[in-house]
């Protein structure tokens, strides 16, 4: 007479767990971190390429953080021993640093206690002298990794999981940079695609707790949000398609600090399902680094102003007629002097670092 009960109390106790996982604690109404104010870029056009340092094997999804003295530092997926691995540099005045692994399978399952079957997806974030790394790993779904580096990446603390759902922790993944909050904590965009795919947003408070989860407008499939703060409460997410062809970038915007998003509206930007970048620039327009429509085979870039209602195309990075090119999963910082940096997988037989001026993307001859 116990069998027939089991079932129900396992559901009961399930759903008893899941509430009481996502019952949020106490936190003020979230704010951004306003972006400094606008002002024009003086550096003439410039623009140069070279390709970050090559490792054995395949590397790809470069990230790029600037840290506090300035320099520029990037983190890649790659392997080592065959292995899975994220590889991490410095750009110093003569060039790149050698190649450093800072996360490995062994290291992520001695973090997390548990088997790992794959990692990947990096995403670098300084903030202050903090140097945060998330990253992806696999097993039977997908989880978020976070690592604290404290001394501009020379060493790292153990990594730990990001709990970011109540079923059995699967289904998130990072790829764009965090917005920085008022309280000193994070707003970081993930994406889920464990029962479904779509757009979340997470606020984390000072001392990297989940303070509260959001799940942003599903409009079709969208993936892979890229946020910018413009003012206190104002804030707009660009969003990778992920269904099928024909595809476009899609923008949701929030006015209460995040808590609330509006239903996300299609821009006349293709997107072939594939990865997007986007940037505030020093002049306050918002640059956005994607693919055309017809595939990955040009990696292309568009300005906005107006807050994102005004787009227009700006530059071709690469193109390339042969169907083998691919130029994907791009990566945009803004460098203290105000060069634009851009990383992005190429040919998928490295990545390569272009650096360009605003004048530049405005259509100057460097």
């Amino acid at each position: 007479m116990l069998l027939p009960t089991r079932p129900l109390a396992l559901a009961l106790f399930v759903g008893a767990l899941a509430a009481a996982f996502w019952q949020a604690p106490t936190a003020s109404a979230p704010e951004f971190s306003p972006p400094p104010a606008a002002v024009a870029s003086a550096l003439p056009a410039q623009f140069s390429a070279e390709m970050l340092p090559q490792l054995e094997g395949a590397t790809s999804h470069p990230t790029l953080a600037l840290l506090p003295d300035g320099r520029v530092a990037a983190a890649w997926a790659g392997t080592s021993d065959d292995e899975a691995a994220i590889h991490f540099s410095v750009l110093e005045r003569d060039g790149w640093r050698q190649p450093v692994l800072i996360a490995s399978r062994a290291s992520t399952a001695g973090g997390a206690f548990a088997y790992v079957n794959q990692i990947g997806q990096p995403l670098l974030h300084a903030e202050g002298s903090w140097l945060h790394l998330w990253y992806v790993s696999s097993t039977l779904g997908s989880s978020i990794n976070h690592s604290v580096s404290t001394d501009g990446g020379k060493s790292w603390v153990k990594p730990g999981r990001l709990q970011t759902s109540p079923f059995a922790n699967f289904g998130g993944e990072v790829r764009t940079p965090p917005v920085a909050m008022a309280d000193g904590g994070l707003g970081l965009p993930i994406s889920h695609d464990f029962i479904g795919r779509h757009g979340e947003w997470l606020r984390l408070g000072p001392t990297g707790r989940i303070l509260a989860k959001t799940r942003l407008p599903n409009t079709g499939d969208t993936l892979q949000p890229a946020m910018i703060a413009l003012d206190e409460q104002n804030a707009l997410a660009a969003l990778r398609h992920a269904g099928p062809a024909p595809g476009a970038v899609r923008l949701t915007t929030t006015g209460n600090g995040g808590q609330l998003w509006q239903e996300a509206e299609a821009l006349p930007i293709p997107n072939p399902n594939s990865a997007i970048a986007l940037l505030r620039l020093k002049s306050g327009r918002l640059l956005l680094a994607g693919n055309p429509a017809d595939g990955r085979q040009a990696m292309l870039l568009w300005l906005f102003t107006d807050q994102g209602k005004t787009w227009q195309p700006s530059r071709t990075i690469e193109a390339a007629p042969d169907g083998g090119a691919e130029f994907a999963n791009p990566a945009l910082l803004l460098g203290r002097d105000g060069r634009i940096h851009l990383a992005y997988d190429w040919r998928r037989q490295g990545i390569k670092h272009a650096v360009f001026s605003e004048a530049w993307l405005d259509g100057g001859a460097p």
